[in-house]
């Protein structure tokens, strides 16, 4: 298939500046196959919890209209994942939970959705990775499996994600999510 033109929406479940899933997204970004371009979506953080009182068409929350539009208009999302107690972020949960809406027509429907992340446990994130999994999927994404990266933090040196194996890792990553957008036509 021919990746000119596609693009990824990446969203970060971490909001400190320089987290280490924000690394990890910036090394996808810098790691797409040739002809593909992607962003991370900003603004996460501001974002109102989802109350389907406010989703009102026209009169959406400040930066909802933004975050569906940008996923909407993406090929493929990659989503990037730090674990909080187990579970997924909130801020990461409430943009699928308004990725999600209207109901059966959200931004995410039916493209290809792949989840990575990093955390301090000797687990990598892995419960955060499947709970991103199970909502973007419940979401109407069509999670990739396939697409599976866990970053014990702990274990990072100097280097942390920039490590050569880490890179090639995530390259493939990005490679394998991209190659889904195919399947999904």
């Amino acid at each position: 298939m021919s990746d000119n033109n596609l693009t990824v929406a990446v969203l970060v479940g971490s909001l400190r500046a320089e987290s280490i899933n924000r690394q990890l997204a910036e090394v996808a970004l810098e790691n797409l196959p040739e002809g593909v371009s992607g962003s991370i979506v900003e603004g996460l953080g501001d974002l109102a919890f989802y109350n389907e009182d406010i989703d009102i068409e026209g009169a959406l929350p400040a930066g909802v209209a933004q975050l569906r539009e940008a996923v909407g208009a993406a090929d493929t999302v990659l989503l990037v994942t730090p674990e909080y107690n187990g579970t997924l972020p909130a801020v990461l949960k409430n943009a699928i939970d308004w990725l999600s809406r209207p109901y059966g027509a959200g931004a995410m429907v039916g493209k290809p959705v792949g989840v990575i992340g990093a955390a301090l446990g000797q687990y990598a994130g892995t419960w955060s990775r499947q709970d991103t999994r199970k909502s973007a999927g419940i979401a109407g994404g069509r999670v990739v499996e396939d697409v599976e990266i866990g970053v014990a933090t702990g274990k990072l040196d100097d280097a942390g994600v920039r490590t050569d194996e880490i890179v090639a890792q995530v390259g493939e990553a990005v490679r394998v999510l991209v190659d889904s957008v195919a399947v999904a036509v």
